[in-house]
């Protein structure tokens, strides 16, 4: 019996440390509905690139289809993060923890380096007209923030980095195929990730 309470006791304590070091208020659920978010700006996006009755939506001359596509891409970042931090504080609350602790502000600036010098690279791709190299370069990027910040949270976060970031060298390989690669990385490889967060941490 000692020796059990022992075992029981030291898996306590290991359980404490971990929250202590890990950002856990990440929720599952979070990730399929920005999965959900991207696999139905993936469809917009193939309805304004491929269907004649996008230009409808163009209004003439004013928006172009990359002028569309670039405010969709936005809008989907934006809803996501949104939607990431308030699933996330309801969590932390559910908890009894603090979202904004001394993990999440590493975990904050940890992503923010591959995430910024991204979004920059891919700014200047736009102004230099290389649209096919966009999506590509997104993942990549993407995928090297969640490898980075993987260290303060869940470890399926770097396996999630590490796909999107192969996912990202082939559409530098097949440019022609970005908005697919976009969909499956931020749109399918999202919602499997936030299913097995669900069952393995939540459920």
């Amino acid at each position: 019996m000692e020796q059990k309470d022992l075992f029981k006791e030291l898996g306590q304590i290991r359980s404490l440390m971990e929250k202590s070091s890990k950002f856990v208020s990440i929720s599952g659920l979070s990730g399929v509905l920005i999965g959900c978010y991207a696999l139905l700006g993936t469809l917009f996006g193939y309805y304004i690139l491929h269907s004649p009755k996008s230009s409808d939506l163009l209004g003439g001359e004013n928006l172009t289809k990359q002028n569309i596509l670039f405010i969709t891409a936005i809008l989907i970042l934006l809803s996501s993060l949104l939607t990431g931090w308030l699933m996330a504080r309801k969590k932390a609350r559910k908890n009894k923890q603090s979202i904004w602790n001394i993990t999440s502000k590493s975990l904050l600036f940890a992503v923010s380096i591959p995430l910024v010098t991204g979004g920059i690279l891919s700014l200047i791709l736009i102004a230099q007209g290389y649209y096919h190299l966009i999506a590509a370069m997104l993942l990549i990027f993407y995928g090297l923030a969640l490898t980075a910040g993987s260290i303060y949270t869940f470890t399926e976060v770097k396996w999630l980095g590490i796909l999107e970031i192969c996912l990202g060298i082939i559409g530098l390989c097949f440019s022609d195929q970005g908005l697919l690669l976009w969909g499956l990385g931020f749109g399918v490889l999202h919602i499997i990730y936030g299913f097995i967060v669900y069952k393995k941490y939540e459920s």
